[in-house]
């Protein structure tokens, strides 16, 4: 068995994603079970060059992880022909320039979503990637989630019959950093620092509802502010100029309807962060990251508005569990692995810049149509 090294350039791993999901369960963990077989005889081997703005934070990564290679000088590390691929998780606005400069010294891309910060800039991005014949692709991590890919069975298995509707929930509560750290970055609040959960969730919103009900076809969006004054990393208190909570309806090829909530203001009340509900004519799905329950025509009791009794009966109870029946890895994980065959092999990847455009119409759109109060066309993109 021949082992073949892989250099990637990290942008960005001293961030919470980028740091916790890329790095340390997914590019070491590959390392960890040995490289990745390739099936060939071949196993690949990652090997990963930290590259930050931070020297103090990528010395200490290293140090931690045991790696070797790591620098602030991003073209040094872009004109460096033993690096074959370049992964961006940085923030939002500066991530279009880096992928530029990466395509144009040859690297295979690989990033995280927003690719841009609107759709010529994201379209430019998947047209420059395909001038230059390289290998390009976009984090679109939930489809790998073990919710989504037990729905994506049911509806493979056409479990649903004709669907109707999605239902969507997303989101908790983010503390203001007064009195308790906040969970997320503060630059999240900031518009002119690329944040906004429109930015960040529509992207997402849009390959989940791509992937498994069909395209989105016209969007109608509220956005709101909730929480108007945050404290940043170092206890000072700055006015949040990005919307922390969306409220969409996404009309969709076939004709189902989406409805989904995204908020930072709002409390758990469900089993978890994230929920789907998908209700069809044969049958009816609910499922989060990790969990999926059904309830089937033939199994759907018969409920009866009655307000003057009390419910004698646990709704949650007639539901379902969906088995796992496989075994499911990370999801950031399961998609470096894909992603990573894609550029050793050539096998056939579509989550690419293209699909990564997408998502950022999509959150254009929702800006736009909150902005003028109405609902708006989605156009299909195209190189």
């Amino acid at each position: 068995m021949t082992r073949r090294t892989v250099r990637i350039a990290m942008n960005g791993v001293t961030g919470r994603m980028g740091y916790r999901q890329h790095l340390v369960r997914s590019v070491l963990a590959l390392r960890e079970q040995g490289g990745l077989d390739l099936g060939n005889g071949d196993v690949l081997w990652p090997e990963p060059v930290l590259v930050g703005r931070r020297e103090h934070a990528l010395r200490a990564l290293a140090e931690r992880h045991g790696l070797d290679h790591w620098s602030t000088d991003l073209d040094a590390v872009l004109a460096d022909d033993t690096v074959d691929i370049y992964f961006d998780a940085q923030v939002t606005s500066a991530r279009a320039e880096a992928l530029t400069k990466a395509i144009a010294a040859g690297k295979h891309v690989y990033t995280e979503k927003p690719t841009a910060a609107d759709l010529a800039g994201a379209l430019r991005l998947a047209r420059l990637a395909e001038a230059a014949g390289i290998r390009h692709g976009v984090v679109q991590d939930k489809l790998f989630l073990p919710g989504l890919l037990k729905l994506k069975r049911l509806i493979d298995g056409g479990f649903f019959g004709e669907i109707l509707s999605v239902r969507g929930e997303f989101g908790y509560w983010v503390f203001e950093g007064d009195w308790q750290d906040a969970q997320r970055p503060s630059w999240n609040y900031r518009a002119e620092d690329g944040g906004g959960i429109v930015v960040d969730m529509f992207p997402h919103w849009e390959y989940v509802l791509h992937e498994l009900f069909g395209r989105v076809t016209s969007v109608s969006a509220h956005v709101a502010t909730h929480i108007p004054r945050r404290w940043d990393e170092r206890g000072k208190p700055y006015e949040a100029t990005a919307d922390d909570a969306a409220y969409g309806v996404f009309e969709l090829e076939g004709g189902a309807v989406a409805q989904i909530n995204s908020s930072w203001a709002v409390r758990v009340h469900r089993d978890e962060l994230v929920e789907f509900q998908v209700d069809g004519t044969h049958g009816s799905a609910v499922a989060g990251l990790r969990g999926c329950r059904v309830q089937h025509r033939s199994a759907t009791p018969k409920p009866v508005w009655n307000p003057d009794i009390p419910v004698g009966e646990s709704f949650r109870e007639q539901w379902q569990e969906v088995p796992d029946n496989a075994d499911f890895d990370n999801g950031f994980k399961a998609q470096w692995e894909l992603f990573l065959r894609h550029v050793a092999l050539g096998e056939p990847y579509h989550w690419d810049l293209l699909a990564g455009a997408r998502g950022v119409q999509l959150a254009e759109l929702g800006l736009r149509s909150a902005a003028e109060g109405r609902r708006l066309a989605v156009p299909e993109v195209s190189l």
